[in-house]
């Protein structure tokens, strides 16, 4: 199964893409996602409600959260209302330990995101503050990485025993599924996510020659 992990909808400040476009943009390249999550700049979406885009289209669509933290972006799974009301999700500088601990304390599962970049990647901040405990998972793709960002990222991540996963961080409908992560499980909502990120049987991907068909221009 595959799932691009990282998305961002009209709902973030800086996004473009309605996700119903992205559904009709998924199926109209006949991308091979299975799905995808919104990941939402320094919130949880807790009031849309996507079933129905789910069932006209036939995919899986999950909604987290991308926050931030003085050690770079952080993207959580599984958010829910003790999470949300264990640290303010709009503070930029929230501490990266406090926030891994609040999300496994409450049952989410947190991994920094693009590590490779700098100022808001993990491993910029590792060179002057040192490795911080509890980082288990990193996303090592990412679809906006500039060369070189995402080499850094699969390397440091072997060094320090991290597993990685892909998303494309989209902004823009036509960037979907630049980079997704490949389950060996079958998931169907956010429990099912948690399970499979924990269980470890996923890897990266890169479908960027398959998603970068823009012959019809970006989609709003």
């Amino acid at each position: 199964m595959i799932l691009d992990l990282h998305t961002h909808s009209v709902k973030s400040d800086d996004g473009r893409a309605k996700v119903e476009n992205y559904c009709k943009w998924i199926q109209k390249k006949q991308l091979p996602l299975d799905g995808f999550v919104l990941t939402e700049h320094r919130q949880f979406d807790a009031d849309s409600d996507y079933r129905e885009l789910e069932d006209r289209y036939g995919l899986v669509i999950l909604k987290a959260s991308e926050v931030e933290t003085e050690y770079g972006h952080v993207l959580i799974y599984g958010v829910n209302d003790d999470l949300v009301n264990s640290f303010d999700f709009a503070d930029v500088t929230n501490p990266l330990p406090m926030v891994l601990e609040a999300a496994d304390r409450c049952g989410a599962f947190a991994a920094p995101c693009h590590p490779g970049r700098k100022n808001v990647g993990l491993f910029a901040h590792y060179l002057t503050k040192g490795a911080v405990d509890g980082v288990h998972t990193v996303e090592v793709l990412n679809g906006g990485s500039i060369p070189g960002e995402d080499e850094l990222s699969v390397t440091r991540a072997a060094e320090f025993g991290y597993r990685g996963f892909g998303g494309s961080d989209s902004h823009i409908v036509s960037r979907i599924g630049y980079c997704a992560t490949e389950f060996d499980d079958d998931i169907e909502d956010v429990d099912g996510l948690l399970n499979a990120l924990r269980g470890g049987s996923f890897r990266p991907i890169s479908l960027r020659g398959l998603a970068d068909d823009r012959e019809n221009g970006d989609q709003p």
